[in-house]
């Protein structure tokens, strides 16, 4: 009796699997939903840690690096405006990408539209602040129609949305929309990407100028909330565009390129980037067998960036050196964070960018990697995206699903 009835129930619990799974494969859009509402609800969980140091000897002195706050989600931006350079992690503000604001430790949704999505790895994508107001660029879904969009977060209301993505749904990546924001005298740029890993009708809105995506628009501060938002597009052809920031008024961007092919741009006004028509990197194996894309972007009257990571190390923001590696180096510096990368080029990791003069070549690149779990995503900046740094110098990064680690450089040679 025992074994037919363990037999039975055996039966039940199989029969039970197969029709779960066989419902799952015909009907991933709602299981992506449930997964979209979970994520949108998941409160972020943050501790201040007290984890030892780490040291990581580079070619010419000692980074020391330690976790003071773990973070279970990732974040979207992160500001800190003391100006006595005294660090307290309660002065925080971290923004996630699946909208929180993490202030003094505590958790607190921001306004967000209900078309606010997680799909599609969507979220917050980077927090814009004009004076004393702040704004979100985020990806919205309704009906079927994916789209991005910039919120106001004093009452959730869109002030600009884009058109609907083309192409099928599950040729939309969120990932691919970037982005980062800087401000420079009356303007506040900002970075927009192609929301996809392979599809060619969104790529091919990076050169077309009835589009926002692929694009570094700028918005003139006193008119950033007129109706209809009125924008102008800065420069185009621009993939995946994750991190923005400048010397003086030289504005530079790092953005990911596709199978290979990260790039550190210089950014002038009116260039053509070239994407897709022209990229270092490959196409992935399920696009076109992985075919190379045609490399010269000055035999297409395209815009060369400075550099080019290939393989690429996941770029995923830039800033300016901190004071003590200016002092150090007596040149123009610029500071990357990196994702994942791969065998041949591990990401993970600091790179160094070193600059002429005129910051328009690149004299040499030190890649640090600081371990196999740190996927490092941003710096902490103050409001308008400047490097923040503590009075002994240290500055302080966001580490995917992991924290807030403080960064020190000391024992030069």
């Amino acid at each position: 009796m025992f074994k037919k009835k363990f037999y039975l129930l055996s039966i039940i619990w199989i029969i039970s699997l197969l029709a779960v799974s066989i419902w799952t494969f015909e009907h991933p859009e709602k299981i992506e939903l449930i997964k979209n509402i979970y994520k949108k609800n998941n409160t972020p969980i943050i501790k201040i840690e007290g984890e030892p140091e780490n040291n990581i000897f580079s070619n010419s002195f000692t980074i020391t690096f330690k976790k003071i706050m773990s973070l279970s989600e990732k974040t979207a931006f992160i500001s800190y405006e003391d100006n006595k350079n005294v660090f307290n992690p309660n002065f925080l503000n971290i923004y996630t990408q699946n909208g929180f604001l993490i202030s003094n430790q505590k958790e607190e949704k921001i306004n967000l539209p209900n078309t606010f999505t997680m799909q599609r790895n969507g979220g917050v994508k980077t927090i814009i602040q004009n004076n004393e107001k702040k704004f979100a660029l985020i990806s919205n879904s309704k009906s079927e129609c994916f789209y991005a969009s910039i919120v106001n977060l004093a009452d959730g209301k869109e002030i600009f949305n884009s058109d609907c993505l083309p192409d099928s749904n599950k040729k939309t990546d969120f990932n691919g929309l970037g982005a980062s924001n800087i401000h420079l005298g009356d303007y506040i740029y900002l970075s927009i990407g192609t929301p996809t890993q392979n599809s060619k009708l969104i790529n091919n809105l990076a050169q077309n100028d009835n589009s926002i995506f692929g694009k570094i628009i700028k918005i003139k501060k006193k008119n950033f909330m007129e109706s209809p938002f009125n924008f102008k597009i800065f420069s185009k052809g621009h993939r995946n565009p994750q991190g923005l920031t400048r010397i003086g008024d030289k504005i530079f961007s790092v953005e990911h390129g596709p199978k290979g092919g990260d790039e550190l741009n210089l950014i002038n006004q009116k260039n053509n980037y070239g994407w897709p028509l022209v990229s270092y990197g490959t196409r992935y194996m399920y696009d076109d067998n992985g075919k190379s894309y045609n490399t010269s972007h000055e035999n297409k009257n395209f815009t060369e960036p400075l550099f080019a990571l290939v393989p690429s190390v996941g770029i995923s923001s830039v800033n300016v050196c901190p004071s003590v590696l200016i002092k150090y180096y007596n040149q123009k510096c610029l500071m990357g964070l990196s994702l994942y990368g791969n065998n041949l080029r591990p990401g993970k990791s600091l790179l160094i960018f070193l600059l002429n003069n005129d910051s328009n070549k690149i004299h040499s690149i030190e890649k640090i990697y600081l371990g196999d779990e740190m996927k490092l995503r941003h710096f902490v900046t103050n409001s308008k995206n400047e490097l923040y740094e503590d009075v002994d110098g240290n500055i302080y990064i966001s580490v995917d699903r992991k924290g807030i680690f403080k960064i020190n450089f000391s024992n030069f040679r």
